[in-house]
């Protein structure tokens, strides 16, 4: 079996509180993209994995596919095996949700492969214990999420966007942004309402008016490149830049194909990991 495991982006991302657990509240508009890993899933006695491709991922239980795995075992007894081969194309500590569309590719496999017949609310309650963005990693598409990432509402998407993705740097504990993110003033905060009726109509104009991750100023800081990145997406034609996740990944919407195509070779020549997707 073999099954393709996209990246998601983050249109908007806002925080509107955080539990005494430490947990912070969300909400954001989530929508997943071309770019994805592949994962090959092949009945076998035993459980086991392997990776390949950039960057490459630990093949042992630090690896979250592998996790994911054990994880589905425990909720329904089985004992059954499979080895488990990911090949990586999303970049990592990106803010697009790589390790967690890799976990939801290999829940979803193997609860068909070994018939445990769980339903999709079921497999997105053990994606949430693995990672916040297990969940949405699962149903996929553009959605509306809140609380700590199990709270999803689909939303229809009114137009198609081509996009160019850019890792400018190295990746960021999503700790430390989070940390810093607290000890910040005054950071704008997006139109999480109008971005969702702009994205659902096809609104380009008022989708560019209303994007937003309150994240991004801190992880600029922390990595100048990030806003360089943003900058250089503006400048070659995208219709908006931002960053996804905690970052430290970018992505510029262009208004068609043949933009998206311009800009991506003329960026790539200035950062190896770019992606048109």
């Amino acid at each position: 079996m073999r099954i393709k495991a996209r990246a998601k982006i983050n249109w908007t991302l806002d925080i509107l509180g955080q539990r005494e657990d430490g947990y912070h509240l969300m909400d954001m508009l989530m929508q997943s993209v071309s770019l994805a890993d592949t994962i090959t899933l092949t009945p076998a006695s035993e459980l086991s994995i392997t990776t390949g491709g950039t960057p490459k991922l630990p093949a042992n239980e630090r690896n979250l596919a592998y996790r994911a795995a054990l994880a589905l075992q425990e909720a329904t007894g089985c004992r059954r095996g499979a080895a488990i081969h990911v090949e990586k194309r999303i970049p990592v500590g990106a803010g697009m949700g790589g390790g967690s569309a890799d976990a939801a590719g290999v829940l979803a496999g193997l609860n068909q492969m070994w018939e445990t017949g769980l339903n999709q609310q079921q497999l997105e309650d053990i994606g949430l214990t693995l990672g916040a963005d297990v969940p949405f990693c699962l149903r996929g598409g553009l959605t509306r999420t809140t609380g700590i990432g199990e709270t999803m509402v689909s939303l229809p998407c009114g137009r198609h966007y081509d996009l160019v993705v850019i890792q400018p740097c190295r990746g960021l504990s999503t700790g430390a942004v989070f940390t810093a993110y607290h000890e910040k003033a005054d950071i704008p905060r997006p139109a999480t309402d109008d971005a969702q009726r702009a994205l659902e109509n096809g609104d380009a104009a008022l989708l560019c008016a209303s994007l937003g991750n309150v994240l991004q100023a801190v992880s600029q800081d922390m990595r100048p490149p990030i806003a360089d990145a943003i900058a250089a997406l503006k400048k070659r034609g995208a219709l908006t830049a931002l960053m996804t996740g905690s970052g430290s990944a970018v992505f510029g919407a262009f208004a068609s194909a043949d933009a998206a195509k311009a800009a991506f070779e003329a960026v790539r020549r200035l950062w190896e990991r770019t992606y048109l997707c």
